[in-house]
């Protein structure tokens, strides 16, 4: 074997298998309880599919929500495409799984950040204990947001581990 244990690249693949599990588990049996997710994703990945008036919109990145309204849910192995509602406008949306920034779920204090080394392009997986969004609308739309609303938030990041 040339070369270390890449602790890294493993960790990401992990975590990108998590999302796929839970995205599954809710593609055959919907969102259970009050779980929600906030996924913020890399619009201009070149494999991310969204209506052009999303991506001029946001240009950088985007946070959508799934909570209340979603449909079509279809996950595979690369990425998952859904349907939201965006002001009474539904869309539907590719999202790779590389292009995944985070993934919380503030029902269960549970998120992933997954943070670019500006020695690397390849993005490191980091663990945080995301704090639930504060007073969530009982209306709540599927609408993108700049960025989920979090207290501080422990976070555990690999870098310290790297020689």
């Amino acid at each position: 074997m040339t070369g270390g244990i890449d602790y890294g690249n493993l960790m990401h693949r992990a975590m990108r298998g998590l999302i796929q599990e839970v995205l599954e588990g809710v593609a055959k049996d919907g969102l259970p309880l009050d779980h929600h997710f906030f996924i913020t994703f890399d619009t201009g990945h070149p494999d991310v599919e969204i209506a052009d008036w999303l991506s001029d919109r946001y240009p950088g990145e985007m946070t959508v929500v799934m909570q209340h309204w979603y449909e079509d849910l279809d996950v595979t192995n690369e990425g998952f495409a859904v349907t939201l509602n965006f002001g009474d406008a539904p869309e539907r949306l590719y999202i790779p799984y590389d292009a995944i920034k985070t993934f919380v779920d503030p029902s269960v204090e549970f998120g992933l950040r997954f943070e670019s080394s500006e020695e690397e392009d390849a993005q490191r997986p980091h663990l945080t204990n995301a704090a639930p969004a504060e007073a969530e609308a009982e209306d709540h739309t599927d609408e993108p947001e700049e960025k989920p609303q979090k207290k501080d938030a422990d976070i555990v990041s690999l870098d310290s581990f790297r020689k």
